[in-house]
């Protein structure tokens, strides 16, 4: 907001800045073919009227300024003012494309927010007796829409997961993303392992996706005091423990990503992870770790998850965000995305039965 206001004001500093250099100089040089730097000025940020609104001022601040340097009447003069009405003129046509094009592409957002609006829904605050957290950061790249793509669910299997990216961007990537949610929306209240709701994955992807195309996931089961995870190529989601500890957990053997079975390529093995009361699991695609600050260095998950600490973990995954944007500087090269689960103190385990129930029948009515 601050730079759109400097643009507003800055053909009326520029004009400002002609008039005061010509009365201080005096006729000995000649400044006035510079007011064409009003209307020029007005057609980055102003609409057509602003436009020649600017363009006739600088025209009314040319004639006393060409009066006072004796240049009435001289072929300079109809040069100048020339120059001041044909600038004027291609300003008013720039600044017609530009809000045209300024248009498009809000029209254009609208329509991709919306989609993945309703393709991404926002994930249950409770699963089980688990604390859900998510922070989406969109790319700041014009009306691009990115692949990265999360899904929590509550099953008779316990509480599952989904968290990935597609390679590339724009809509394509968004359809493939549409692809392995449906499938894994399906597939996780219908296979008994994790395994087989990644071949479901797998399987639909083989009938969609073409070339060498891929998606990085991660698939995660929670039970008590244990958390199953199936890393299909993804960055490994770090575990804080309640004693403070940070770890990766990283699967044994590496695995192929999902859509590259057909090239032979190592399945990936279901793997545990303690998950005890008190434990934290962050889960998060590579727009996160490969974020790097102006000097290069990417940002340092690892030693920033003490953010991590804070009583609530929604407010702590959003400061979370915020330093990851001040390590930037600026807006993310990448969509990053990031999921955080929080298993309950020991005393806040629920203990009737009845509203793990109540938990699973609202997360049923969201997924229908």
């Amino acid at each position: 907001m601050k730079s759109q206001g400097i643009l507003r004001a800055l053909p009326f500093v520029a004009i400002s800045g002609v008039v005061l250099a010509d009365l201080l100089v005096g006729p000995t040089l000649v400044f006035l073919p510079l007011l064409t730097l009003g209307p020029a000025f007005a057609s980055v940020s102003g609409g057509l009227r602003r436009t020649a609104a600017v363009g006739v001022l600088s025209l009314v601040v040319y004639v006393p300024l060409a009066a006072y340097d004796q240049l009435l009447g001289r072929p300079q003069n109809t040069l100048t003012m020339a120059s001041i009405v044909g600038v004027t003129g291609a300003s008013m046509l720039a600044s017609v494309l530009r809000t045209g094009r300024e248009r498009e592409l809000a029209t254009v957002r609208l329509v991709a927010e919306a989609a993945q609006r309703v393709l991404l829904r926002p994930v249950p605050r409770r699963a089980g007796d688990l604390t859900v957290a998510l922070s989406y950061t969109s790319a700041a790249a014009e009306a691009q829409i990115g692949g990265d793509l999360y899904e929590v669910v509550v099953t008779p299997e316990g509480v599952r997961l989904l968290i990935g990216d597609v390679q590339g961007k724009g809509l394509e990537a968004v359809e493939t993303a549409a692809w392995v949610l449906g499938a894994f929306r399906e597939a996780a209240y219908d296979q008994a392992e994790l395994l087989g709701v990644a071949e479901r994955l797998e399987a639909s992807l083989a009938r969609h996706l073409s070339g060498e195309k891929f998606v990085t996931a991660i698939l995660a089961e929670v039970h008590d005091d244990e958390i199953w995870l199936l890393n299909c190529g993804h960055p490994a989601p770090l575990v804080l423990g309640r004693d403070g500890g940070v770890h990766l957990a990283e699967p044994p053997e590496e695995a192929a990503p999902l859509g590259l079975a057909e090239l032979g390529s190592p399945r990936p093995k279901p793997y545990g992870v303690p998950f005890k009361d008190g434990d934290q699991i962050l889960f998060y695609t590579d727009g996160v770790v490969e974020a790097r600050d102006r000097s290069g260095v990417f940002y340092p998950l690892e030693e920033r998850v003490r953010l991590l600490r804070a009583p609530d973990p929604q407010a702590a995954l959003d400061e979370l965000r915020a330093d990851l944007l001040r390590h930037v500087g600026g807006p993310v090269p990448d969509d990053a995305a990031m999921l955080l689960l929080r298993s309950p103190e020991a005393h806040g385990r629920v203990a009737d039965p009845g509203v793990g129930a109540d938990e699973m029948g609202r997360e049923d009515a969201t997924a229908g």
